[in-house]
């Protein structure tokens, strides 16, 4: 018999905010050593009551504004109630009855076609803290403890494993764009609820919650894994499926058993009488979406016309510093496909002999214009763009001031090229007959030679093809 899978997500992202959803502490990347970012308020201190961060509001709404859903203009707060050592108030700020957004749409392009995919609804929540188990012994770092969270739940609507991974990366990319939130390892964290029908049923089949996952890889491996195991359970009676929650295990690849899946009644929802409901009038609405960001499909499309690779696209649209960068340099008149080539190509690889990200890149539009824009001129070569590159990322210089000062403008006419390739061939007669013998490689040695002997000067691409020319 052949089965079907379905499979709906509950998405959890923290939110790229400068403190908590209910206190001053600092957001989710304030926190340096355990519990240093805790205080009264978000420890559940008795007698400290919520203050709504106005941010976390914004934020939530460009969400649903970019996820295609409705805004809901009266939302308000609940309180979720189970006991668990890192939730210190035993209970949850969620929302449960006016979510802040619903009714949206996602639609994903796969290998099995395109299928839209229905987001159900949007909601703020703050974080529970963190567990650390280690010996005979566990403790309670706080720190996550309030850190604004969204969570995104969709509809059932997905079929594959490909869908989700597909599904997640683009939510990944929309929120990192859009500067929601750094979606870094932990920053974003899913339950895939699993379920598998016979082919043509309308009918779900026994829904299990796989928790709490990070790792895209491991979500997918996961479905793989729970589905073929719902498959085995419903055609060899291999086992009795019934409503679970269950956890991953990354080593063995299998999941396993962790209790029986809570249904709404045994939270004991009720509404939070410390937070008033929030009214998102119509001038609040207009602003948050005059600041809404680019639809990272349309920014996508604008890429890939400029002539940007698709490979090229994916990693800009992944890194908002990144993408920033090549907007603002573009817009100082430079070629959208060059500027992709010096950010993802030059800059990284200067990055990269430093032991540094795209996270330390500190350079400006207008400089990395101005480099770009000398050698469009014909001022400077690439080789001396190179330099003047390093000395701006590493040392902050002025690029034009630097050039001049150390001469990397200067340049040299084609009959002093002639003579300097002339005399390299006639000092390096071995080399000569090796390249004229077949042996290509020998061109290099010369060719490095005379770029020396010029210290930078004259267009690389010329002085090799004049001595490819001479050489034959």
């Amino acid at each position: 018999m052949k089965y079907e899978l379905v499979i709906g997500l509950e998405t959890h992202v923290e939110l790229s905010t400068e403190s908590k959803i209910f206190c001053s502490c600092g957001g989710h990347s304030a926190a340096k050593e355990p519990n240093d970012c805790v205080c009264p308020a978000c420890s559940g201190m008795p007698g400290m009551l919520p203050v709504m961060n106005k941010r976390v509001v914004e934020l939530a709404v460009t969400a649903g504004l970019m996820l295609n859903c409705n805004i809901n203009r009266y939302t308000t707060f609940d309180k979720k109630n189970y006991y668990y050592p890192d939730l210190p108030c035993a209970y949850q700020i969620t929302q449960l009855n006016h979510p802040i957004c619903t009714d949206g749409c996602v639609t994903l392009k796969t290998s099995e076609g395109t299928r839209d995919i229905r987001i159900k609804q949007i909601h703020m929540e703050e974080d529970a803290g963190k567990l650390v188990h280690g010996g005979n012994s566990s403790f309670v770092d706080f720190n996550r403890t309030s850190v604004p969270l969204i969570e995104i739940v969709t509809q059932p609507d997905f079929r594959s494993a490909e869908e989700v991974t597909t599904y997640l990366n683009k939510l990944k990319s929309m929120f990192i764009s859009g500067g929601i939130s750094e979606c870094e390892e932990g920053a974003m964290r899913c339950d895939v609820n699993i379920s598998v029908r016979p082919e043509g049923s309308e009918e779900f089949g026994v829904r299990t919650e796989i928790k709490n996952m990070s790792s895209f890889d491991a979500i997918e491996r996961a479905i793989r894994y729970e589905a073929q195991r719902h498959m085995d359970a419903l055609e060899f009676e291999t086992e009795e499926l019934v409503q679970e929650t269950r956890r991953f295990d990354d080593v063995s690849g299998k999941t396993f058993a962790m209790r029986n899946k809570e249904t709404e009644a045994d939270y004991r929802y009720f509404p939070d009488a410390n937070l008033m409901p929030i009214i998102i009038d119509d001038e609040w609405l207009e602003k948050i979406k005059a600041n809404k960001p680019e639809a990272v499909d349309e920014k996508a499309e604008q890429y890939r016309n400029a002539g940007v690779s698709d490979k090229e696209i994916d990693m800009l649209i992944s890194n908002n510093k990144i993408s920033k960068l090549l907007d603002d340099t573009v817009a100082l008149g430079c070629n959208a496909k060059d500027a992709a080539t010096w950010i993802l190509t030059d800059c990284a690889g200067v990055l990269r002999k430093d032991g540094k990200t795209f996270a330390d890149l500190a350079i400006t539009p207008q400089k990395l214009s101005d480099i770009i824009q000398m050698v469009d001129g014909g001022k400077i070569n690439r080789v001396a763009a190179k330099k003047i590159l390093i000395a701006v990322i590493e040392n902050d210089v002025d690029p034009i001031a630097f050039c001049k000062e150390n001469g990397l403008d200067r340049q040299v006419d084609s009959s002093a090229i002639d003579s300097i390739i002339d005399r390299i061939i006639s000092e390096n007669p071995r080399a000569v007959e090796d390249y004229r013998n077949g042996k290509t490689k020998a061109i290099q040695a010369l060719f490095g030679a005379c770029m020396k002997e010029l210290k930078g000067a004259g267009d690389p691409a010329v002085i090799k093809e004049i001595l490819e020319k001479k050489m034959s």
